[in-house]
């Protein structure tokens, strides 16, 4: 059994939300000049241009990467040999978001209650936390920043078995096409197929957490995976002005379901698909 203090989570979770804020992970980085060596429009070019210096300033300045810093996603796997002390372990958490929001100077996003008050909590908390019970000694914890231009865009499409894969290439390209240039494309496509509707989209956001260099594991799905990006880079959205590059990865995560279902889930991250990982 190991002990661990939750001050070290909250010091943790400070810190990952400000580096997921200043510093895109190296493979969104690769892909976004990927996409601009082969991008066919001279403005797409242009704009490709603009979004990687962008990129440059904010790792050089410790910057925020985009003025919208997201509302906060935090996963936690949990070693089944650890045992917390010092605290509740949400409250960590959130006290660390809040942290790095205040600390950090990034953007504060998040309202208390969704309808009819809607007052900003000030530090970006609560936090969407998800917590998993895993083998060993360790707490591995990701952070996923999710900025709401493109979290509005995506969707669930509820299939049944008889749609079959062309079912959901339909699906995730109607969703890609219905979402347009808003989403702040070049995007990052994370898609869940399978579980329950929530489960699908829970999935759908682990699947982000994937670079998009690494194919899943499972060929029929890697391929799924390139299909689909070859379809959606095809729709001539291009990055926001049209042009060729308007995804730069596709990353599918699955799960068991019912005999009788398809769920299918497409969350759209813009070209600020930001997150960060430590293991402690």
């Amino acid at each position: 059994m190991r002990t661990i203090n939750v001050a070290e989570i909250t010091k943790a979770v400070r810190q990952l939300c400000m580096d997921a804020a200043y510093y895109l992970p190296q493979d969104i980085y690769e892909g976004l000049k990927k996409g601009r060596e082969t991008e066919e429009s001279p403005v797409g070019c242009v704009v490709l241009d603009q979004i990687i210096k962008n990129a440059e300033i904010a790792r050089e300045e410790d910057r925020p990467y985009c003025q919208d810093t997201g509302m906060t996603l935090v996963f936690l796997s949990i070693g089944q040999d650890v045992h917390l002390e010092g605290g509740d372990l949400t409250e960590a958490v959130n006290a660390g978001v809040a942290a790095g929001y205040v600390e950090g100077y990034l953007r504060k996003s998040v309202v208390a209650e969704p309808l009819f008050n809607r007052k900003n909590t000030g530090n970006n908390t609560p936090a969407i936390i998800y917590t998993e019970i895993v083998p060993g000694d360790k707490i591995d914890i990701q952070v996923e920043l999710k900025g709401f231009g493109s979290e509005n865009k995506s969707d669930v499409a509820m299939l049944v078995p008889a749609d079959g894969v062309e079912g959901v290439k339909k699906a995730v390209l109607d969703i890609v096409k219905h979402a347009g240039p808003n989403p702040c494309p070049p995007i990052v496509l994370g898609i869940g197929i399978g579980g329950t509707m929530d489960k699908a989209a829970v999935m759908s956001k682990k699947a982000l957490l994937r670079p998009i260099d690494v194919p899943h594991k499972d060929p029929e799905y890697a391929k799924l995976e390139e299909e689909i990006l070859g379809m959606v880079n095809k729709t001539g959205i291009g990055p926001q002005l049209g042009g060729t590059t308007t995804c730069i990865g596709v990353n599918i995560e699955w799960g068991p379901t019912h005999i009788a279902g398809l769920p299918v889930a497409v969350t759209i991250m813009c070209h600020a698909a930001r997150h960060a990982h430590v293991e402690l």
